[in-house]
Order: structure tokens, then C-alpha cells, then sequence
């Protein structure tokens, strides 16, 4: 393994040479595992973006309504289904304007009233525009200059796509208003939520959204149980705002006004060097883990770290036998898809059939023409209609596709886990320390809507002799075939678009394997890299080490 370089810094005071100084030891000593992190607090180091304070939590939290209520007009879409798609960002600008930035990189400028036929369910299913993100400029929010609220999809809601997803994005974030509804206060994944936002910002506050829908004390209670459960769950507290588009709105407002965004917005620079000293504190303490499993096995002979290291990485934490289990994963949930598909779109088989051959019977009296012509007739008549039936089904009941989505991964989720904590297990059992953290979070990648065109499946062959055939004596005979043959087309295009779902969604399994199969080759690459080939460095790990509690010192100061 290469030497650190000799142009170090030895006394480290602000947070860039840190970072630089992390970057060089990360690559040093190979921790591939925090590369993701190291690069979000780089890009905001470089970058000097407005502060991003967004608005996390469950789907149908009261998200847009909130930050509509705070813009005093109804900017964002809101509706009775999950709404949002996509990270909309609002900031000033001396100017109304709205620019939607493609995922691949192109932008278009749209007017505001136009901003739900890009980031609505309604008007753009599934993100089928691509977009990865929209940024708003308002002249209304000249207070809060500096800052930028970020409105995100609600967790829970639909797959987000790419790499847009609320999850992936946790990283950027500058200040944190965790929404949570009065109708569903607290969940599991709202206090896992947190937990992980402590890794990316000192800036959490909690909102209790829809507080109209409990009495005075009623909201005592939810108050008490936030606070008790925050105490046990976290060990630690949280700053609670309450919240109602309904009820006391202007009052709960300034509240928020006042003390979050002017207070964030008044102190922005000496924020967003706090904000980036935690992050960067954040990659301290899991560089500082790794390297304690550095002196560790540094300290030890050769031969007695190729004993630790068979001890540490047995066959409970080995990569093959991972490659394995997560193939045997998506394998086994991507055998399931097409039957879960069929299953589902079989019910809509005779309501199509009878709609179908309803509009049929209606049109194909106005058809003129020989036996050749009501046969192309047909067929594009057939093309037609199914395709828009199949778009109409796929739009809808999309959501209802991703069973075996799901299932892998929570399947996956649950297997990195089990690995994790068998590596936790041994590095605590051989060499008496903890592993560091990381971030795990597998990005789901909702499948893009297939290109629906309907199969032209009709073959007749007696309209090859059409000028033999007299139609004012047989045309009812033909009609009547033509309505014969409307179920099997049915049957052949619904098939055919579980076929095309089935191919998406077993591609996104496999995508998700990939990224589980990364993250365990990455850390294993790291600890084997620690094991085996930090042998005559404790010297310099000491060193290394001494000079980042330092460095983390300071930061604090």
C-alpha cells in the first residue's frame, strides 16, 4: 500500500483541508464505503449552494400544503393521492421562473401554472417525464434569501426514480422539517428517518402537521408521546412545531417564520459552515472506526493477521456466498412477477372484452368499403383501441405492478443487515471494536412505463379474394367475425403488457442486487484492505489518527 504524502497538512483548522485530508486517507487506506458522503460534503464545499431546507416525511404528510401556506399562494400541486414525483426546489430570484431539469441533463423553462404536468401523480404517472428535478425562483421569498425549501415525494408513496428518490437525496440536506401527520404520528420509519438525517445535519426540527384534527388535549398528548418516545428511541430531543393550513395558520406560521427560516437565512454563512462541519465531524467519526481496525491488526505479526482476518471474514461474511443469496433473491422474486402480473390484470379481461366489443358494434356500421378494406379497418381500429386501453391500464394500476418489487427489496434490505451484523459481530469479537457506520439505503428505481402498442394479431385470408366475395350478402357474417375475434385480441395485449412490465420490473430486481452486491464487495474490500496490508504503518495510523481527533477538535470549536 502507498504512503500517505508527505505534503499532509499537520495542523488542520477549517473544514476544506479536513475534507482534503479525508479524501487522502479514504484512498490511502481504500474505504471505498464512504465515498458517497465524502462526495456530498465536497460538492457542497465546492459549490457554496443556498442552504436546503427540506421538508422529509410520509406520504400524504401535508408537505405541499405546508409550504404553500408559507409561500401564500398554492405554488405546488396538492390532491387526495400522493402527489409530489420530484424534488421541487424554491428559492428568490428577482424574477418568477421555473426551470425542470431532465435526467438526461437537458432543461426546459415552463410556466408556474404548467408545474403539475411535471411534478403531479396525476399529470406525470411515475415520473414518465424524466424529471429529475425543479428548481422555482420567487420574488416573494427575497426574506429567506439563501435558503432553498426543497419539497420532496413522500416516503412510503410510489417508487421515486433514478436517483431522485427522498432517500438518496438525505445527504444534501442542509436543514431538516420532519412532517409528520396528527393522523399517524410517529411511525418506525418516520424515527429511522431521523436517526439517519443525524448523520447529515445538526438542523432537525419536527412538524406536526393537520393539528386541526385534535383537540387542545389531544395535542398535549401527542406532544408528551413525541417527546417520550424520541427519549427512548433516540436519546436525545428535537425542536416540535405545530402545524394547520385550517386552524390558527397565521399564528403557527410567523412561529416558523421567525424562528427557522429568518433566523437560518439572517445567519446563512455561519450556518453553512456549521452544517458542513457536521457532516464532515460525521465522516470523521467512521474514519476514525475504520481506523482503529487499522491499528489493530497493524499491531499484530504477519502471521497473526492472516489469523484475525480468517476469523473476522469467515464464510458468514463471504462475498461469494453473499453474490449468492442476493442472486437467489432476485431470482426467486423474478420467477414471481409475470404470474403476480397475470393475476392482476386477469380482472380486467371481461370488463375489456364487454367495453371493447360494445364500441365495436357501435363503430364498424360507419366502415365502408370491400372485404380487403373492413379488414385494415379492423386491424387499425384494433391497434387503436387497445393501445389506448393498455396506456389507460399501465397509467392506473401501475402501482399495483410492484409486488415483487418490494418484496426484493425488503428481501435485500434484510439480508445487508444480516451480513453487516455478522461483520459488526466479529470485528467486536477479535479485535473489541465497532464497526463504523454507513449509509445502506438501497435506491429503489420505480420502472419506466413501457412504449404500449397493441399487436395486429387478426388473419383472414379470405380477404385475399375480396372481389369474389359479395359484401351486401355476407358483411353482417364478417362484422360478426370481427366481434369474435375481439376477446383473443384482449387476451394477447394484456398479455403482452405483462410481458413488457415483466422485463422492466425484473430489470430494476436485478439493479437492486447490483447495488447490494457493490456495497458488500466495497466494505469487504475495505476491511480485508485494513486486515491484511496496514502491517508496519501503526506508526503512521497513530499519527494519521491523532492529527483527525485534532482536526475534529477544532471543528467543534
Amino acid at each position: 500500500m502507498d504512503r500517505m504524502p508527505d505534503e499532509r497538512p499537520r495542523h488542520i483548522h477549517s473544514v476544506e483541508p479536513v475534507l482534503h485530508y479525508l479524501r487522502q486517507v479514504c484512498t490511502h487506506f481504500q474505504i471505498a464505503s464512504l465515498n458517497r458522503p465524502l462526495e456530498a460534503a465536497e460538492s457542497l464545499l465546492v459549490q457554496n449552494r443556498p442552504i436546503d431546507v427540506a421538508i422529509l416525511g410520509q406520504f400524504k404528510a401535508g408537505k405541499s400544503s405546508f409550504l404553500n401556506s408559507i409561500l401564500g399562494k398554492p405554488v405546488l400541486p396538492v390532491g387526495a393521492i400522493p402527489v409530489t414525483t420530484a424534488i421541487t426546489r424554491l428559492q428568490y430570484g428577482e424574477k418568477e421562473r421555473v426551470q425542470v431539469r431532465h435526467f438526461d441533463r437537458s432543461v426546459t423553462e415552463v410556466a408556474l401554472a404548467d408545474l403539475p404536468d411535471y411534478t403531479s401523480e396525476a399529470k406525470n404517472p411515475n415520473n414518465r417525464r424524466n424529471v429529475e428535478v425543479v428548481d422555482i425562483e420567487l420574488p416573494s421569498l427575497m426574506p429567506y434569501a439563501g435558503l432553498r425549501l426543497v419539497d420532496t415525494p413522500g416516503l412510503g408513496s410510489v417508487f421515486a426514480c433514478h436517483k431522485s428518490t427522498s432517500e438518496n437525496w438525505l445527504p444534501e440536506v442542509g436543514a431538516a422539517l420532519m412532517a409528520v401527520s396528527s393522523d399517524r404520528p410517529l411511525s418506525e420509519n418516520d424515527l429511522e428517518l431521523i436517526r439517519e438525517l443525524t448523520q447529515y445535519t445538526p438542523n432537525i426540527l419536527l412538524l406536526l402537521t393537520k393539528t386541526d384534527l385534535l383537540s387542545t388535549e389531544q395535542q398535549d398528548e401527542v406532544i408528551a408521546f413525541f417527546h417520550q418516545t424520541l427519549q427512548r428511541e433516540l436519546n436525545r430531543d428535537f425542536p416540535l412545531y405545530l402545524y394547520s393550513t385550517q386552524v390558527d395558520t397565521e399564528h403557527h406560521k410567523q412561529r416558523i417564520e421567525r424562528e427557522i427560516l429568518q433566523s437560518l437565512s439572517s445567519n446563512r454563512d455561519s450556518e453553512f459552515q456549521r452544517i458542513l462541519r457536521h457532516k464532515t465531524k460525521s465522516l470523521l467519526r467512521s474514519i476514525l472506526g475504520y481506523l482503529d481496525i487499522a491499528l489493530q491488526t497493524a499491531l499484530q505479526a504477519d502471521s497473526d493477521r492472516e489469523g484475525l482476518r480468517a476469523q473476522i471474514l469467515n464464510e458468514q461474511v463471504n462475498e461469494e456466498l453473499m453474490r449468492e443469496e442476493l442472486g437467489l433473491i432476485a431470482r426467486e422474486n423474478a420467477l414471481q412477477t409475470r404470474p403476480m402480473l397475470k393475476a392482476y390484470l386477469d380482472r380486467f379481461y371481461g370488463p375489456l372484452v364487454e367495453k371493447t366489443t360494445a364500441r365495436l358494434e357501435k363503430d364498424i356500421p360507419s366502415w365502408k368499403g370491400n372485404l380487403w378494406q373492413l379488414s385494415r379497418h379492423f386491424e387499425a381500429w384494433t391497434s387503436e383501441v387497445m393501445t389506448e386501453e393498455m396506456w389507460k391500464i399501465s397509467r392506473s394500476e401501475s402501482p399495483h405492478f410492484f409486488g415483487t418489487l418490494k418484496k426484493s427489496h425488503a428481501s435485500f434490505s434484510r439480508s445487508l443487515a444480516a451480513f453487516r451484523r455478522f461483520l459488526d459481530e466479529n470485528i467486536q469479537k477479535v479485535l473489541g471494536i465497532r464497526l463504523a457506520e454507513v449509509d445502506w439505503s438501497i435506491d429503489v428505481a420505480e420502472p419506466e412505463h413501457p412504449d404500449i402498442i397493441a399487436t395486429k394479431s387478426f388473419d383472414i385470408h379470405l380477404d385475399l379474394i375480396w372481389f369474389l366475395i359479395p359484401m351486401f350478402l355476407f358483411r353482417k357474417a364478417f362484422e360478426r367475425h370481427f366481434v369474435r375475434c375481439l376477446p383473443r385480441e384482449v387476451e394477447m395485449n394484456l398479455s403482452r403488457l405483462a410481458y413488457q412490465w415483466e422485463k422492466r420490473i425484473n430489470a430494476a430486481i436485478d439493479s437492486m442486487k447490483e447495488q447490494a452486491v457493490g456495497y458488500v464487495r466495497d466494505e469487504l474490500a475495505t476491511i480485508d484492505a485494513l486486515l491484511s496490508k496496514t502491517g508496519g504503518q501503526s506508526e503512521e495510523i497513530r499519527r494519521i489518527t491523532e492529527e483527525l481527533k485534532e482536526a475534529s477538535e477544532r471543528l467543534e470549536s
